[in-house]
């Protein structure tokens, strides 16, 4: 999906950040892709005592990713469930809401203004479709206003971003994660998966896909999607009678709870062209080569 350079993007985005219990690098890259379609985003201190990173992969355009990065963290805190301490299901319930705020005339507003293709005459822009809006959205006491407009029928985006989330409290660690994006944890040297790729092939996706209508072809969904849940891509979520969790492509994550301990050395999130090429201990192995040469102390303590 999307379209290729005959040569890579090599120039490279990268930045660090610390506070007193962990501190962080990222960087990002274009490669083959004709734009950069990738997000993240990355808050030492999102609250007194939370911080929270996340990387958002994009398909069929960039302004879904773009929108997890700039509202997802924020519509977390937002969340009743976060405010008693319950960071797993804020996650959740959060990218739930995701799909919920990109439709309207508010979301079409905010997805205008993260894309820059525009059709004046049209007034689509790349990568959004229209069709009927469904009348199941649930009212949620946040500040995300409905607007009257002529785009109040705008469904969502067809385009699509993979979510992958981190949330460190103290020494808990929550990771949500939606599509083939992957969190990894090493503990004592060893790699250990913190979530699930989510292709098609798996057995609990491709019952949810065939059981709403959905078909798999080489691997992808209806032949052209190669993951199985997703934020965005509102063409596999069509079937009014199911909710959103049982929809062809859902936005529903993965939730996964782990206590830290002094064996944990570091995590990493990365997008699936990290993964494509190693497997997460050939990854771990890598970092710790990196580490040792630039004579650094671990990333997460």
């Amino acid at each position: 999906m999307g379209i290729y350079l005959s040569t890579p993007k090599t120039e490279k985005l990268s930045e660090d950040g610390e506070n007193d219990s962990l501190r962080y690098g990222l960087s990002s890259m274009q490669g083959w892709r004709a734009s950069m379609e990738d997000a993240h985003a990355a808050y030492t201190d999102l609250d007194g005592s939370t911080s929270f990173f996340g990387v958002y992969d994009g398909h069929g355009g960039k302004v879904v990713a773009k929108f997890c990065a700039k509202f997802l963290h924020h519509q977390m805190l937002k969340s009743e469930a976060y405010s008693v301490g319950d960071i797993g299901t804020s996650l959740q319930q959060t990218f739930l809401r995701m799909d919920e705020m990109m439709r309207g005339q508010r979301g079409w507003r905010e997805l205008s203004i993260l894309g820059d293709k525009m059709n004046k005459f049209s007034g689509m822009i790349e990568g959004l479709i229209w069709s009927p809006r469904s009348n199941n959205g649930i009212s949620r006491a946040d500040d995300w206003a409905f607007e009257e407009g002529p785009h109040s029928d705008f469904a969502g985006p067809t385009s699509g971003s993979t979510a992958c989330v981190a949330v460190i409290r103290n020494n808990q660690l929550v990771v949500a994660n939606a599509g083939d994006s992957r969190c990894v944890i090493s503990r004592k040297g060893q790699a250990y998966n913190l979530s699930r790729d989510h292709k098609p092939d798996l057995e609990i996706e491709k019952e949810r896909i065939l059981k709403a209508g959905g078909f798999i072809h080489a691997g992808r969904i209806n032949g052209s999607l190669n993951l199985a849940r997703a934020i965005g891509d509102m063409e596999f979520k069509q079937n009014k009678f199911l909710p959103a969790e049982k929809q062809v492509v859902t936005a529903n994550p993965d939730i996964n709870t782990v206590e830290l301990c002094d064996e944990d050395e570091f995590m990493v999130l990365a997008c699936d062209g990290i993964w494509d090429c190693l497997s997460s201990q050939q990854l771990v192995d890598f970092v710790h080569e990196q580490l040792r040469s630039d004579q650094c102390s671990p990333l997460m303590h």
